[in-house]
């Protein structure tokens, strides 16, 4: 092992046999920034996304309601401040005007009075002057770091290993806002879920399935790639304390839009067995998608896929599915379009207006005012 740390940053010894895929960046006293290189050649980070409330504590619908009752503001564009965030506001705003004066020097330049600096200043000024060291380790290292993320085991904490930027057919590794919105929504109706069978397409890093696995019976996550599949099934795994205390469990299988049958190939890594599709069929009544509409042929086989599934569902199953608007600049109509959503909207009417004498399908909104239990930007695209 080549262990770069101190004075020999300035001169990083690369052994014959050092693997690139098994090099870490690691912070001293903090969690690691970077875990490996995929098997593409992609940075894999390990994030931590904290609840804004123990889950533990949110065990009743009535608990939420008391502990939001004062805080709804920070959910919702626009709503006013409270009492306490308009006396942290007047005192913020004291604190940049004390000892500032307008001076002017000798030339008649203004002359600007830096404002006292706050604790929280010092603090943050601390976190960026954190060494970052890479530790290089052998091939057949990669559990190195095993103990340090045993350890954060917290209940108000996911960890979720994925990409910051990909290629088109690799953005399933990456976590996308509609998902967080997706699993907020889980966690805010969580009752309405629990002991569920619920079946995720498009799972990607299975962030949303893992925090339905804290409230539901079962979860299949499924998604294509089996370089995806095992980052899944790893982040699955990183939280699996989370999903204990409720008995609930996360599957992770392979489903591909474009095909018509589930793969039960058993040589075929996440395939499914006759069981388990025999589960689903017999006992799923909640199908979820988040941020999977931004490719217009995929959008036309999910929604394929949802109607050749429902139509083998024993029970009636209500299906989430929820996106990020994205606004682009389109040479075609020479003016700012939404055409993914737009093609999403067309093939979901086109589901609603489906004329089938043995299931139909009803539409309804949800307004992304409710809770929010995860720490990320809730834009108004969503």
């Amino acid at each position: 092992m080549v262990d770069v740390t101190g004075k020999e940053m300035d001169n990083p010894t690369f052994r014959s046999d050092t693997v690139l895929s098994d090099v870490h960046l690691h912070c001293p006293n903090k969690r690691h920034l970077m875990v490996r290189l995929n098997a593409v050649g992609q940075p894999v980070f390990l994030s931590y996304f904290k609840f804004l409330w123990n889950p533990e504590d949110l065990a009743s619908e009535k608990h939420v309601k008391e502990v939001t009752a004062g805080r709804e503001h920070q959910y919702k564009s626009g709503d006013e401040l409270c009492d306490e965030d308009r006396s942290n506001l007047k005192k913020e705003r004291e604190l940049n005007s004390e000892g500032v004066e307008a001076l002017l020097d000798d030339d008649g330049d203004l002359e600007v009075v830096r404002r006292p600096r706050s604790a929280s200043d010092l603090e943050a000024e601390d976190l960026l002057r954190d060494i970052v060291c890479p530790v290089i380790l052998m091939k057949g290292r990669e559990d190195a770091f095993e103990d340090e993320e045993r350890e954060c085991t917290c209940s108000n904490v996911v960890k979720i290993e994925h990409t910051m930027a990909t290629p088109l057919e690799d953005v399933g590794k990456q976590v996308w806002r509609a998902a967080f919105l997706l699993a907020d929504y889980i966690l805010f109706k969580r009752d309405a879920f629990r002991c569920c069978s619920v079946l995720e397409l498009g799972g990607g890093t299975g962030i949303t399935s893992i925090i339905m696995g804290t409230v539901a019976k079962r979860v299949y996550c499924t998604d294509v790639g089996e370089d995806l599949l095992a980052m899944c099934e790893h982040n699955v795994a990183l939280n699996k304390h989370l999903m204990e205390p409720g008995g609930g469990e996360v599957k992770v299988k392979e489903l591909d839009w474009l095909k018509d049958d589930f793969c039960t190939d058993p040589e075929v890594p996440y395939s499914w067995s006759e069981e388990e599709i025999a589960d689903l069929h017999d006992h799923c009544s909640v199908i979820m998608a988040a941020d999977v509409f931004y490719d217009d042929d995929l959008t036309d086989a999910l929604f394929r896929t949802l109607h050749r599934i429902t139509h083998s569902l024993r029970n009636s199953c209500t299906i989430y599915l929820a996106l990020e608007k994205r606004l682009n600049f389109t040479l075609r109509h020479m003016d700012v379009t939404c055409e993914a959503y737009s093609h999403f909207r067309n093939n979901l009417n086109d589901l609603e207006n489906l004329q089938d004498r043995k299931i139909k399908y009803t539409v309804e909104p949800i307004k992304a005012d409710f809770c929010q239990f995860l720490v990320y930007e809730r834009i108004e695209q969503l």
